[in-house]
């Protein structure tokens, strides 16, 4: 359900700057200014909290003591370099990985206590594209992300079905509906995956790398449909991204991976910084003004000497 007026204008007003905290474990001893504590911020209603969530796969540490919280109707934006767990992190949120160690909270309720489908009405999970394709139609597919409504032998109902008609109207694919996924361009397909996860109703949805392998304008559409869903709809989101610039753009709040451990968590001013990237990626960066917007967006840095 979308949350209240006075709530998604809170979100608008509310920008949460980072503390510092002690790296105790590395024995430093001087506060780290990347290092962020996650706030549990009671109002206006957090719809996601993770505290001290630890999770090995394989014998590998993947993430932890992660904590961060997500309060409804914002867009959170979660980046880190390669390999920092944050694909592995939205698998845990979605149940899709099961064993770690800590707490995950949905709507003040333990991950582990929901059903599948109980889960499955509270979050929906769009994950990176990886190339293979399913041959069923776009409304076929769309369709199927009404499962948590269905019993074992039961169909789409009327309102299942007006609900997906809903999500095809608003991405943009009901043109091309009776086609095969494996017909569509790499740009359609993830508009579809974005349909089936709003035909959910689910009040999170979790995406990986929705612009990965795409060009400028398809990116700028996703971009653009995420922006409606969230301010329009009141869907909570929660994106894994590289495109940092977006992310500061698009986000209410970052949070920031390390090496599997929370590194930042705040506002998209925060974390701009040259100082503060270069902390997170081991690399300089290069930062200018944006020319419509209050934040400092990446530049490319200077071509190499001429020899």
């Amino acid at each position: 359900m979308p949350g209240s007026v006075e709530e998604l204008e809170w979100l608008k007003e509310k920008r949460r700057g980072p503390r510092n905290l002690w790296d105790a474990q590395a024995g430093a001893t001087q506060p780290l200014p990347i290092t962020a504590q996650a706030m549990h911020s009671p109002s206006p209603e957090t719809v996601l909290d993770v505290r001290n969530y630890s999770f090995r796969l394989g014998g590998k540490e993947i993430l932890r003591d992660v904590s961060f919280s997500v309060q409804r109707g914002e867009y959170l934006s979660i980046v880190g370099p390669n390999g920092a767990g944050k694909t592995t992190l939205l698998k845990c949120i979605d149940r899709l990985l099961v064993g770690g160690v800590g707490r995950i909270e949905v709507f003040g309720r333990p991950l582990e206590s929901y059903r599948q489908k109980d889960l499955a009405r509270r979050i929906s999970y769009v994950p990176q594209a990886d190339g293979r394709v399913i041959p069923f139609t776009v409304r076929q597919f769309v369709l199927m992300g009404r499962y948590p409504y269905l019993n074992p032998f039961s169909s789409v109902d009327r309102e299942g079905r007006q609900a997906a008609e809903e999500a095809l109207l608003m991405t943009g694919v009901a043109e091309f509906a009776e086609r095969r996924l494996d017909t569509l361009s790499g740009g359609e397909r993830q508009k579809v995956y974005i349909a089936a996860a709003l035909a959910q109703g689910a009040d999170i949805m979790l995406l990986d790398e929705p612009t990965t392998f795409l060009d400028y304008r398809r990116q700028a559409e996703i971009r653009d449909l995420l922006s409606r869903i969230n301010q329009q709809g009141g869907t909570t989101i929660v994106c894994v991204t590289h495109d940092l610039n977006r992310a500061a753009l698009d986000s209410d709040r970052i949070v920031a991976l390390c090496e599997g451990r929370v590194a930042f968590v705040g506002s998209p001013a925060e974390i701009m910084t040259p100082d503060a990237l270069e902390r997170l990626f081991h690399t300089p960066f290069l930062l200018t003004s944006h020319p419509q917007a209050a934040i400092p967006v990446i530049v490319p840095g200077p071509p190499p000497p001429a020899r």
